[in-house]
């Protein structure tokens, strides 16, 4: 992005800078557990395949 192309943010008041706060955690929060799915079923799959080549040998 170019420098004009940010706006400048207005000040929050306390009760919007909360609302906004536990939107981002929300957010991150979601994203956490879509991460780890991806992890837990990239393990299972690396398993399934060390289990599938020993089978093979």
């Amino acid at each position: 992005m170019r420098f004009y192309e940010f706006k400048p943010q207005k000040a929050l008041n306390p009760e919007q800078a909360r609302i906004k706060a536990l939107k981002d955690q929300a957010k991150r929060a979601q994203d956490a557990v879509k991460a780890e799915r991806a992890r837990q079923k990239m393990r299972a799959l690396q398993k399934e395949l060390t289990q599938l080549i020993s089978v093979g040998h």
